[in-house]
């Protein structure tokens, strides 16, 4: 593998995106990052650290509730890795008892498989009313069950999110999540901003893709999401033109009272990566003009990519290619603590990534590498 130093158009520090900064190459990992030698080779685009997705359900024909085995989440990430994620949460979204924990053993299996970074699980203790595809005969309140999970997780140092709704579940048991390590996420709510500022209160830290399936903000009812927006908590959002309209991202953004507190999600599932046509809770679901559809006719996850959604968010929205960056990488980075997936140093080459002029993945750091090895 090519070695030594390269001098991008541009280079993402995981903080900023710089110009005139190169990054050093040695066995396989980025070394450093700084100044570059006038020997350094150029490379035309933007290298940056790949992205970080906190909320896939699946991709490459799998869905993780379907095939909630080591082997299933193995295929979920090599599917995501192909479009430049190489690090995400796989979730669990509301179902039986028994997938909740087959999903949470299967993920503490996976911690060897490159970019598994721990378990999202998106219900069951959800608000029926805002529950979207989610199955609504497995709908319930906090149990028993889904803290001991949680708890064994943690106590195997597997880092979780948790989606619930405010109504959902009590301020003690959001409480005791917290305490356990896991970061609590409040989405597919009816709460009121009220009901949604006590859950913040009592440790809830984030919320799940902003403005679907939570309570909208009105004039003298401000909702899930007026409460969202207004907080400093961190927020998922949604970026493929079909779940949030481009102009709502944007005042979204601008709106928020702190910076660094929006972050990309691709609510991925199956057909990322596979087949256009899957199975979700023994129905079909197809991919028809770029949305995924269930049997009645409403959005049943996305069909997207982080890389997408970084360049919805520059040509569509309206964000710099920073911000852009910093919301797929460094924010999520943020959310679940894991600095060490925003920086490039001690980095694999194969987890940095080239994006062209139009913000598109053309390779990874190591597959250019590789092209640069077979010119010389």
């Amino acid at each position: 593998m090519g070695e030594g130093w390269l001098l991008p158009d541009r280079l993402f520090d995981g903080q900023r995106l710089r110009e005139g900064v190169g990054l050093r190459v040695a066995a396989g990992k980025v070394v450093e990052v700084g100044a570059a030698p006038a020997s350094a080779r150029r490379v035309r685009g933007t290298l940056t650290p790949g992205f970080v997705d906190l909320q896939v359900n699946g991709g490459g024909g799998v869905l993780l509730n379907t095939k909630p085995t080591r082997d299933g989440i193995a295929t979920i990430a090599a599917a995501h890795r192909r479009f430049g994620t190489v690090a995400i949460l796989p979730t669990v979204i509301t179902d039986h008892r028994d997938v909740l924990a087959q999903s949470a053993e299967a993920v503490m299996a996976a911690r060897d498989v490159p970019g598994v970074i721990g378990l999202h699980i998106e219900g069951p203790h959800i608000s029926v009313s805002r529950k979207g595809t989610h199955a609504s005969e497995h709908v319930r309140p906090m149990d028993a069950h889904t803290m001991e999970i949680v708890q064994r997780l943690r106590q195997n140092d597997v880092p979780v999110m948790i989606t619930l709704a405010p109504e959902a579940v009590t301020a003690a048991e959001i409480s005791a999540l917290v305490e356990m390590g896991a970061v609590v996420s409040l989405g597919h709510t009816d709460a009121t901003a009220e009901e949604v500022e006590a859950a913040m209160a009592a440790g809830a830290t984030c919320a799940t893709h902003l403005f679907n399936a939570m309570s909208p903000m009105l004039s003298r009812a401000p909702g899930a999401v007026g409460a969202v927006i207004n907080s400093e908590c961190f927020a998922g959002i949604i970026c493929d033109g079909h779940h949030v309209a481009d102009s709502m991202v944007g005042l979204a953004l601008r709106a928020r009272p702190r910076p660094d507190r929006m972050f990309l999600v691709s609510d991925a599932m199956a057909s990322v990566g596979g087949p256009d046509a899957f199975t979700l809770y023994d129905a079909e679901v197809k991919l028809v003009d770029g949305q995924l559809l269930n049997t009645a006719g409403t959005l049943a996850g996305a069909h997207v990519t982080q890389a997408q959604g970084v360049a919805r968010l520059v040509h569509h929205v309206g964000a710099t290619l920073e911000d852009a960056l910093r919301m797929a990488i460094t924010v999520p980075a943020d959310v679940m603590s894991c600095p060490e997936l925003q920086t490039l140093v001690g980095r694999n080459a194969s987890d940095v990534l080239l994006l062209d002029a139009a913000c598109t993945l053309t390779a990874t750091l190591e597959e250019s590498l590789a092209t640069v090895d077979s010119t010389d």
